[in-house]
């Protein structure tokens, strides 16, 4: 190989007076040229975009693909810019699962048609899922890995070398000081005596040398103050392209928002369908159980009732419906009521609840009571047991156990 020693001396001699300068700013030995406030505010914007994005991505990842070994996979044959494999996702295996199972057990058993039948779903609930990861791995982790491997590298590689070009400045401002201190020095203390007429001509050449050392520092100072600027400025220009980058990450996050929302609609659609087919194939075997679950199809569990909702469509009313929409009271006496012999459930009381008249059944949170329907009742109401006492309750403040 062929190397330019002189290069490689002169780079090396950079690189030590650099050291110096910055050694000597950290210990308060020698001046800093500060920055301007709007390029320091730059600077701190684009530090707080890139910490940000970041911790973003890697979360998305996290949540896209929570299997930390795929992961690394992934980024093996990104790396090696490689067509990264088709993965089953779990649902699909899961779906595998259940309809292999299904014919060891029998496909002509109601529990054999079941699984294949939720076999089914589960596989279309696996296939909403890679289009949703597939969706947002283009719509929304590629743009902020571009920002990430591209853009910030561009940037903190400018960055760098504006923190040079500062060094170079503040080593040129302190040699100039020490000439001009060295020339003043050598001008204020000439020998004039006559036995030493040598050590005159001596202070008078020093004083000559140092004042060469000074047009030469000041030389320096003034090319090292234009290289500073010009580099100031391109570093400025591309910091306040993060601007741009959020407008392009804004974007991107609604496109992310959108995949996400279909996903669950798409999910919750499925599930729908499945319930209704299991409600329709099993109707006469489980009456009671299919058509509660229907009905409370949706329902979060949230810290209050106002937080249930269910997709798609407007969230559901804060308070239960009124049963006499469905149902008069007068047609329902809760005295009359008797529990069937099977289709009896527990149940958890999610929020407090006061019965607005007799019919219905007051509830304290986290109680346990039983649960059942009857025929001809409104489906988002039960009727509930507790000891002695009975009367309507509305589903969506209940969990349901068993």
């Amino acid at each position: 190989m062929d190397f330019n020693v002189k290069k490689l001396a002169s780079d090396a001699g950079v690189f030590f007076t650099r050291a110096v300068q910055y050694t000597e700013e950290k210990l308060g030995q020698a001046e800093k040229t500060e920055l301007d406030a709007h390029l320091e505010n730059l600077i701190a914007r684009a530090d707080c975009t890139k910490n940000w994005t970041e911790k973003i991505f890697r979360q998305t990842e996290v949540l896209l693909q929570p299997n930390p070994s795929a992961r690394i996979e992934e980024f093996f044959y990104e790396k090696l810019d490689r067509k990264i494999p088709s993965r089953t996702t779990n649902a699909e295996l899961l779906g595998q699962y259940m309809q292999d199972a299904a014919k060891e057990f029998g496909p002509g058993t109601p529990y054999g048609s079941t699984l294949i039948t939720v076999g089914e779903f589960q596989k279309r609930l696996g296939g909403a899922e890679r289009d949703f990861l597939h969706t947002s791995a283009i719509n929304f982790l590629t743009p902020l890995r571009n920002f990430l491997e591209g853009d910030w590298k561009t940037i903190s590689k400018e960055r760098r070398l504006l923190e040079n070009r500062r060094l170079d400045l503040d080593v040129c401002k302190a040699r100039l000081k020490k000439a001009k201190s060295a020339e003043a020095k050598a001008a204020a203390a000439p020998d004039f005596q006559e036995t030493r007429p040598r050590n005159y001509v001596l202070s008078a050449s020093a004083s000559a040398l140092w004042s060469e050392e000074v047009d030469k520092a000041e030389h320096e100072l003034r090319v090292a103050q234009t290289e500073f600027d010009r580099q100031a400025e391109v570093t400025r220009l591309l910091l306040e392209g993060i601007s741009s980058t959020h407008v392009n990450h804004l974007r991107c996050l609604h496109e992310f928002v959108e995949a996400q929302a279909a996903y669950y609609v798409q999910c919750h659609k499925h599930m729908q369908d499945l319930q209704k087919e299991l409600s329709s194939a099993n109707g006469d075997t489980f009456p009671n159980a299919f058509a509660v679950n229907a009905s409370t199809s949706g329902v979060s569990t949230g810290s209050s009732p106002h937080s249930i909702a269910t997709l798609p469509g407007p969230s559901s009313p804060s308070h239960p419906p009124n049963p006499s929409n469905a149902l008069e009271s007068s047609t329902l006496k809760i005295e009359e009521v008797k529990p069937p012999a099977t289709g009896t459930r527990k149940a958890k009381v999610l929020y407090d609840y006061d019965a607005a008249d007799s019919s219905e059944l007051s509830l304290l949170s986290d109680e346990l009571i039983t649960v059942y329907t009857v025929p001809g009742m409104d489906p988002d109401w039960l009727i509930g047991e507790r000891g002695n006492q009975k009367g309507k309750v509305p589903v969506t403040y209940l969990e349901l156990l068993s």
